[in-house]
């Protein structure tokens, strides 16, 4: 900790230190004449008051390079945006198909829904109607009954 607290003030001179949370930011006083300072040969005087230009020249055949990877990188980024949005299309259509899929079904459930309800009040008008015809039935029946009886004790009589 008291390490810490040394490096923060030596750093504390030299420029800005930030601190958010776990992070700590450093920005440096002078940063352009420390850039130069840096690509200077060893052994030469730095320039005076950071005046002058030391900043060596570009190199043509290094910028070439940086040309060709930058257009080897849109390259692939072009690849990666054209697969990217094949499977795009192709997830977009399989979500229509299978949104189509579901309504076909629920169309087709409430179609059969409905020829079920249907059916099953055509079966209750029916059941209504064997009803009322059966209705005679019980008083035939006892009818029956009487001439059963009446059969029984004729022919108890003819014994």
């Amino acid at each position: 900790e008291g390490r810490r607290a040394t490096l923060a003030s030596a750093l504390e001179l030299e420029g800005t230190v930030l601190r958010e949370g776990r992070l700590t930011q450093f920005v440096a006083n002078n940063l352009e004449r420390r850039i130069r300072l840096s690509g200077a040969p060893r052994g030469e005087p730095p320039p005076a008051g950071g005046g002058g230009s030391s900043i060596p020249a570009i190199d043509p055949g290094a910028l070439q390079d940086v040309v060709a990877l930058a257009g080897q990188v849109a390259a692939q980024v072009d690849e990666l945006l054209r697969n990217v949005h094949c499977g795009l299309q192709a997830l977009t259509a399989l979500s229509v198909g299978c949104i189509q899929t579901y309504r076909d079904g629920v169309e087709s459930l409430g179609e059969a829904a409905d020829l079920s309800i249907r059916a099953m009040y055509a079966l209750v008008a029916r059941c209504e109607e064997l009803d009322r015809a059966m209705q005679p039935v019980p008083a035939l029946a006892k009818r029956i009954r009487d001439m059963k009886g009446t059969l029984e004790r004729l022919e108890g009589l003819c014994k």
